[in-house]
């Protein structure tokens, strides 16, 4: 009986009605929240071994950041974690936290391209490729499609081929052994396409971004039209961020 309690305070019901509004439960880690108070910038800074801070004033890089809570533990006057799932942007600097900043991170409209909302609103077909990950953000985008998130209510599935689909999902740093495997799933897929990054390791390298064993000049070729962050990433961050990109329109 004490397991069965202990599962259900850490994931919450088995079904949720509502995944754009449901309460995270558990000791999940969200948006960071940096405040004004003055500590040791330079100790801040080294605690974090992905280099995902920096300072003066200091931010939060969550590109780069593994969601540890280290910064918090040993700083808690300067950083908490929220239980806001919502991480997700399509712009690269969007990711990054700043000091005193308290706003929800949001998708800009302006730079999503119009067919994305226009053929993709209904229904959207991902091919998921793991370019030399660990299995956990796989895992966690596997949870997006089972009844506690069913993320096939609103057209949102994973398909076995990229010919069936409408874009890719990379996890993963992008070894030198997937490179190619990367770039052949992406001419494989039908043009127009969605690029999404998801995870530290497939948007920043993570703890891997120096090493030799990488190859992610795929990056630097195409548009990136969302970026997921977590370690691992988290159902409910995956499907509102996949959400926000297919309905958000221009206001004009």
């Amino acid at each position: 009986m004490f397991n069965n309690l202990k599962i259900l305070f850490h994931q919450g019901k088995q079904y949720i009605p509502d995944v754009t509004k449901v309460d995270v439960p558990g000791i999940f880690r969200g948006r960071p929240i940096i405040t004004a108070a003055k500590v040791d910038e330079e100790m801040l800074i080294n605690l974090c071994p992905l280099q995902a801070i920096t300072g003066s004033p200091v931010s939060i890089d969550l590109g780069k950041c593994n969601f540890c809570g280290e910064c918090a533990f040993a700083f808690p006057e300067k950083v908490s974690f929220t239980k806001d799932y919502k991480l997700s942007s399509n712009q690269r600097e969007g990711l990054i936290i700043k000091e005193g900043a308290t706003k929800t991170i949001s998708l800009n409209a302006d730079v999503i391209r119009k067919e994305i909302s226009q053929l993709f609103s209904r229904s959207l077909k991902l091919r998921q490729i793991s370019a030399g990950g660990d299995n956990s953000c796989e895992l966690e985008l596997n949870a997006c499609s089972n009844v506690n998130f069913d993320m096939g209510r609103f057209g949102i599935e994973f398909v076995a081929s990229p010919r069936h689909a409408d874009g890719i999902v990379i996890t993963g740093p992008i070894s030198e052994n997937m490179a190619e495997a990367v770039q052949i799933c992406y001419d494989a897929t039908p043009d127009p396409k969605i690029v999404i990054l998801a995870g530290v390791d497939a948007i920043s390298g993570g703890i891997f971004a120096d090493s030799p064993a990488l190859n992610r000049s795929f990056l630097d070729k195409y548009n990136i039209d969302l970026y997921v962050p977590g370690n691992p990433v988290h159902p409910l961050t995956f499907i509102n961020g996949v959400l926000e990109l297919i309905r958000k329109r221009k206001n004009n």
